[in-house]
């Protein structure tokens, strides 16, 4: 039985201008925000840190507090 993964987290590895998906999902959550990034307008994310960001802002923030 094939379930759906839409509403569910996705699991990714972060790459170099891309990711690949490891659990299916429509979304990820900003390691800053903690709001969820669909998938489709997901733009930012750390290869190092392994995170996901909703936006340049937060990307930013993320790096400071590093």
């Amino acid at each position: 039985m094939l379930m759906s993964s839409k509403g569910r987290p996705a699991r990714l590895h972060y790459l170099p201008g891309t990711y690949r998906v490891l659990v299916p999902g429509d979304h990820v959550v900003c390691a800053v925000t903690h709001r969820p990034i669909p998938l489709s307008d997901l733009r930012y994310w750390s290869v190092e840190r392994q995170e996901a960001y909703a936006s340049a802002e937060a990307s930013l923030e993320a790096e400071r507090k590093a």
